[in-house]
C-alpha cells in the first residue's frame, strides 16, 4: 500500500468514536496541564499511563495500545497549546516552552491585545499541528536518518549557539545579556555532579543536592517578579486596568503573523527532531529569527505579535517532529517521549523501524490522530479566547493574588518542599531588581536549562576524544554552529565600532 493508503486507514482507526473521545479527553486534559504552571506534558503524560490502561481494558490489545498513546500524544501537544494562556495574561510559564512567549505576549495583554495574542498563538499551534504531520507523514525516515548523526560534539555547539543568539539579541545591552547567560549557566552547576557524585556549590544544604529546579526560579523571576512590581511602583493615580479592546486578530495581525507563523513551523520541526531540549530550543531560535530579519526589532519586548506568533508556532512543530525518532529509530527525543516508549514498552509493542511493519493500525492511526485532536484544539480555545481574555481586566488587586496561588500551586505541586516556596520568593525580588535594572532574564532562564545538557554533551564529546578539544573542530556541523554563534556575537560588535569611529571621524 503507498503512504496514502496507509494514512486514509489511519484515518479510518482515529475516526472510531472510542478514539475520538480519546483524543478529546487527551487535548482538554493537555491544555489543563499547559495552563497550571509546572504540572507541563511529561507530568501529564506520567500521571495517565496507569489511568489509559484502565481505561482500554475492554478492547484487544492492538486497540487498547492504540487508543492509549492516542490519548498521550493528544495530552503531549494539547499540554503545548494551553502553555502560552498564562505566559500572556499572567506573566506565568505554563511549562519552559512558553517562557519566550512572556516576553511580547504579556506585553501585549497589558496594552489591552490579549484577545489577539490569545487567538494568534491558537492559529499558530494549529498550523504548526499540521506541518508537524504532514512531515511525519513523508519526511520521518530521511529526517530521522540526518538527525541520527548528531553527536555529543554537535549537540554541544547547537545549545552554545542557541546561547550566544540569544545573548546577542535579548535586552538593551549586549554585556548585561551575557552576564545573565553566564550568571544561569552558574546556576545550573549548583547540585550533586552526576560523574564524581561531588556536591556543588551546596553548603550541605539537602534541598540543593538535586540542584534548583527551572520551575522555580522561572516562575518566581518571571511571574512574581510582576507581582512585586506592581506592588512596588504603583502607579500615583491608581490602579489601571487593561481594558480589551477586540478580542479576536485584526487582519494586519493575520497578516504580520502568517509569516512568523510559517518560519516558527517549519524551524521548530526540524529543531524538534534533535534529541534534548527540542521544544525550548525551537521557541527560542525561532524568536531570535523574527527579531533579526524584523524591519523594525525595536519593537520586540514591547508586545509584537510576531513575538507570540513564532515561538509557539516552533514550540508545536516541536512537539510533533519528536514524534518522529520516537516512531522510527525507537529514541525518544525528550523527557515526554520517552515516558510514552516506556508506555510502548508497557503494551509489548517496541517502537522503531519495525513499528510501521508491525502495527501500521497503531502507528498510522496516531499520525492522523494528531490532525484530529489539533481541530478540536483549534474549535476547543477560539470561543475560550474571549473568556481568557477577560481576565487580564481584572483589578489588580484581585489578579494579584490569583498568581501567586498558581505561582504557589505550580511549584508545590511539583516539588513539596517549602524550601522552594522560600526560594520562589527569593526569585521574585531578584527578578524584580535585575529586570528593574535592564537585565534580561531569557538568557539567565536558557542558560539554567541548557547548563546540565551541555555540560553532560561536552563530557561525552571529551570522552569520545579522550579529553581533547579539538573534537569539537573536527567535526564539520559542530564546527559550523561554532562559527554562526562567533558571528552572531562579533558582527553587531564590529558595526558598533564602526559606527563609533564615523561619528568620531564627523566630530573632527
Amino acid at each position: 500500500m503507498s503512504t496514502i493508503d496507509y494514512l486514509l486507514h489511519g484515518l479510518g482507526t482515529a475516526m472510531q468514536w472510542h478514539n475520538l473521545l480519546f483524543v478529546f479527553f487527551g487535548v482538554l486534559i493537555g491544555t489543563v496541564v499547559g495552563v497550571l504552571p509546572g504540572i507541563g506534558p511529561m507530568s501529564g503524560v506520567a500521571l495517565l499511563i496507569p489511568i489509559t490502561a484502565t481505561m482500554t481494558s475492554g478492547l484487544s490489545p492492538e486497540e487498547s495500545a492504540t487508543s492509549s498513546i492516542i490519548l498521550l500524544a493528544g495530552v503531549y501537544y494539547g499540554a503545548m497549546y494551553g502553555g502560552s494562556t498564562t505566559s500572556i495574561l499572567l506573566n506565568t510559564p505554563g511549562e519552559s516552552s512558553s517562557v519566550v512567549t512572556t516576553l511580547d505576549g504579556y506585553q501585549m495583554a497589558k496594552q489591552g491585545r490579549a484577545g489577539a495574542a490569545l487567538a494568534i498563538s491558537a492559529i499558530g499551534s494549529f498550523v504548526a499541528g499540521i506541518v508537524a504531520m504532514i512531515g511525519l507523514i513523508f519526511l520521518a525516515n530521511p529526517l530521522s536518518a540526518i538527525a541520527i548523526k548528531f553527536g555529543p560534539a554537535e549537540y554541544f555547539s547547537l545549545m552554545l549557539l542557541g546561547l550566544l543568539a540569544i545573548s546577542g539579541l535579548a535586552g538593551k545591552s549586549m554585556t548585561k545579556a551575557l552576564m545573565m547567560t553566564a550568571f544561569g549557566l552558574l546556576l545550573a552547576t549548583i547540585g550533586i555532579d552526576n560523574v564524581s557524585g561531588a556536591a556543588r556549590f551546596t553548603y550541605d544544604i539537602p534541598e540543593l543536592f538535586q540542584g534548583l529546579e527551572f520551575l522555580t526560579v522561572a516562575v518566581g523571576m518571571f511571574a512574581l517578579g510582576e507581582v512585586f512590581k506592581t506592588i512596588l511602583e504603583k502607579d500615583e493615580n491608581g490602579e489601571e486596568v487593561a481594558k480589551i479592546t477586540r478580542v479576536m486578530p485584526t487582519k494586519q495581525d493575520l497578516k504580520d503573523s502568517a509569516g512568523p507563523i510559517t518560519r516558527g513551523s517549519l524551524l521548530g520541526f526540524c529543531i524538534g527532531l534533535l534529541p534534548g531540549a527540542g521544544a525550548i530550543l525551537a521557541s527560542f531560535f525561532s524568536y531570535i529569527v523574527e527579531k533579526k530579519i524584523s524591519k523594525n526589532p525595536g519593537k520586540f519586548g514591547k508586545g509584537a505579535i510576531e513575538g507570540v506568533a513564532a515561538p509557539e508556532s516552533a514550540n508545536n512543530a516541536a512537539a510533533g517532529s519528536a514524534m518522529i525518532p520516537l516512531l522510527t529509530l525507537g529514541i525518544p527525543s525528550s523527557g515526554t517521549t520517552a515516558i510514552m516508549m516506556g508506555a510502548f514498552i508497557m503494551y509489548n509493542i517496541q517502537p522503531g523501524p519495525l513499528l510501521f511493519q508491525d502495527h501500521p493500525q497503531l502507528a498510522w492511526g496516531v499520525i492522523a490522530s494528531m490532525f484530529v485532536g489539533n481541530l478540536m484544539l483549534l474549535v476547543l480555545n477560539m470561543p475560550m479566547v474571549r473568556v481568557f481574555a477577560k481576565v487580564i481586566e481584572t483589578p489588580a488587586k484581585y489578579l494579584l493574588p490569583l498568581i501567586i496561588v498558581f505561582s504557589v500551586f505550580g511549584v508545590y505541586a511539583v516539588q513539596y518542599s517549602t524550601f522552594d516556596l522560600m526560594m520562589i520568593m527569593g526569585c521574585g525580588v531578584v527578578g524584580y531588581f535585575l529586570s528593574k535594572n535592564d537585565f534580561p532574564l531569557a538568557p539567565l532562564v536558557l542558560g539554567l536549562i541548557l547548563g546540565p545538557m551541555m555540560e553532560n554533551n561536552m563530557r561525552r564529546a571529551l570522552t569520545i576524544s579522550n579529553g581533547d578539544f579539538m573534537i569539537f573542530l573536527q567535526k564539520p556541523i559542530s564546527v559550523i554552529f561554532l562559527i554562526i554563534g562567533l558571528l552572531w556575537l562579533a558582527i553587531p560588535l564590529i558595526l558598533k565600532m564602526k559606527g563609533k569611529k564615523v561619528l568620531i571621524n564627523e566630530e573632527a
